[in-house]
């Protein structure tokens, strides 16, 4: 049997956020393995007419809205203008077709593409996300959406939704993840020149301070810590590394990052656990303690916390796409 790759339908909107349209096909056209590309990305239009953007120039697509009947994954990306962000509607033809779509097909949306997908009510009482500074107008328009603005997107299984276009690039990387495991989703993040991994419940970067000029950052000390993820790290020694106190240390790194110290650094030892389980075979003991968490019993609750199983049954889950060394 002929390999086929999953594909993936974007649907294209008339003043289309530029950089979102092509975020799809740039990070999934990345992902392969043995040479064979993972995913196909195609691009549609109601009745495969072109659509401008508001940067001066439209785009001719080759599918009209049929192709989503052979969608595997569909992706809406932000729009600027048109009827979703005018008064939270669309087309009855769109709206049917996405519906249609979304009863085989996982569908997401980047950035305010999350109108469209709430204007064709597959948001109705899920958990959702978009651009904050666009959330009072979605809620006016969708009151009946769970909108959460403060993360960089929402995975609610088979509807997937993001903030901002760099959330995008995330929540992609994260759908690859997903199915294929983080080497492989390492190697589209390295391709694309992108830090491979933001968890989606970390903040949208909301009018964040910059640190003052000359001022110090805690860049310098996550490098660090990432090459220690296995020691007894704490707080202390972290503001010590950063020569900074406790305190200061504590707020340039929540206005660095989006999160406490605290919090990143269990997310690092959970991401590296989770490429350790996936590309070798050392024993569930052993990859607790080189992740920093001592462990199996708390590499157990920890994983299971961020991916819902646990380290034997991740390790089952993704050995044949990543590939045990």
């Amino acid at each position: 049997m002929a390999y086929k790759p999953h594909r993936v339908v974007v649907v294209a909107m008339e003043h289309f956020a530029p950089l979102d349209l092509g975020i799809p096909g740039q990070v999934f056209r990345s992902a392969d393995s043995d040479g064979r590309h993972l995913y196909e990305v195609v691009t549609c239009t109601r009745g495969g007419l072109p659509v401008p953007c508001e940067a001066g120039y439209q785009v001719l697509p080759d599918h009209d809205l049929s192709v989503l009947d052979s969608a595997d994954t569909v992706i809406v990306p932000g729009i600027h203008g048109g009827s979703a962000w005018d008064n939270g509607t669309i087309p009855d033809d769109l709206a049917s077709a996405l519906r249609r779509a979304a009863r085989y097909a996982r569908v997401m949306s980047i950035c305010t593409g999350a109108f469209v997908l709430a204007a064709a009510g597959l948001l109705d009482g899920r958990p959702a996300t978009t651009h904050w500074r666009h959330t009072d107008r979605f809620r006016t328009f969708f009151p009946q959406v769970r909108l959460d603005p403060d993360v960089l997107f929402i995975d609610d299984g088979d509807i997937l939704t993001s903030a901002g276009s760099a959330a995008g690039i995330d929540l992609c990387l994260h759908v690859i993840r997903q199915d294929h495991g983080s080497q492989i989703a390492n190697h589209a993040a390295r391709r694309c020149v992108t830090p491979p991994f933001r968890e989606g419940g970390q903040a949208q970067f909301i009018e964040r301070p910059l640190p003052e000029a000359g001022g110090l950052s805690t860049a310098a000390t996550r490098a660090w810590t990432l090459t220690r993820l296995h020691e007894p790290l704490d707080l202390a020694a972290l503001a010590g590394h950063a020569r900074m106190s406790v305190r200061t240390f504590t707020r340039r790194f929540r206005e660095e990052t989006g999160l406490s110290p605290a919090r990143w650094l269990t997310r690092q030892r959970v991401e590296h656990a989770r490429h350790l389980l996936e590309t070798t075979d050392l024993p569930v003991d052993v990859v607790a303690r080189r992740s920093g968490f001592g462990t199996a019993v708390s590499l157990r609750q920890h994983l299971h916390a961020a991916v819902g199983v646990a380290p034997l049954s991740y390790r089952q889950t993704f050995r044949d796409t990543a590939g045990a060394t």
